[in-house]
């Protein structure tokens, strides 16, 4: 199973409670299946876009396995402000994550850190702002965000390390590739549209016409 999952809707509960999490929408897609569906991978709360779960444990189990083997193809879209000093590149920045009394945690680039590999690709800008695609080769924390940073070109709307934005954090899992077996249905693919709340910011760096995919 495939969800478009909206910005702000955190996977778990927070620790103190309140709002309301991915967990608690579980049991409506159960659909008639012994267990809860649960993700095969994470995404930020903050992130909108392709989420996948699996329905069942053996399903989830040959998910996790995909993902573990870096044989799921992932595209997020970003917008970032600023434009990138060439028109694509690789990224190859491990990442470590730091935590202060006074400002809580962060990741951070550190020679030490675990390795943290994305590739870029510009697909547009204007006013100040690109869009980028972006294929991570690795999934660790928040790496989009601190390599976007990294590349001089903070995701709009990032509070953690540029600047927030109406709209929120204009990262988008776009789409994702999942080679699964014959018995699983064969390859699947699916794409999320861009939400409303980003489409301004995403068609002010490329064509309307770039947006009529729907998930």
């Amino acid at each position: 199973m495939v969800l478009d999952k909206p910005a702000g809707l955190p996977l778990d509960p927070g620790r103190r409670g309140g709002n309301a999490s991915l967990v608690d929408w579980l049991p409506l897609l159960q659909l008639g299946k012994r267990h809860l569906p649960q993700p095969a991978h994470r995404l930020d709360t903050d992130t909108a876009g392709c989420l996948v779960l699996g329905r069942t444990k053996p399903a989830l189990a040959a998910l996790g396995a995909l993902f573990a083997g870096r044989l799921a193809e992932k595209v997020y879209w970003a917008v970032v402000a600023g434009r990138p000093p060439q028109e694509e590149g690789i990224l190859d920045l491990p990442l470590r994550k730091v935590s202060t009394r006074e400002g809580g945690w962060r990741m951070e680039p550190h020679p030490e850190g675990q390795p943290a590999r994305t590739a870029w690709r510009l697909l547009g800008s204007s006013g100040g702002r690109a869009w980028l695609e972006l294929r991570p080769a690795t999934g660790r924390t928040h790496q989009l965000r601190v390599h976007c940073a990294s590349l001089g070109c903070p995701i709009l709307g990032d509070p953690f390390y540029g600047t927030s934005a109406p709209g929120g954090m204009h990262l988008l899992a776009r789409s994702i590739l999942l080679p699964l077996g014959p018995e699983m249905g064969g390859v699947l693919k699916s794409e999320a549209p861009v939400p409303p709340e980003m489409l301004p910011a995403f068609r002010q760096c490329g064509s309307a016409t770039d947006f009529v995919t729907e998930v």
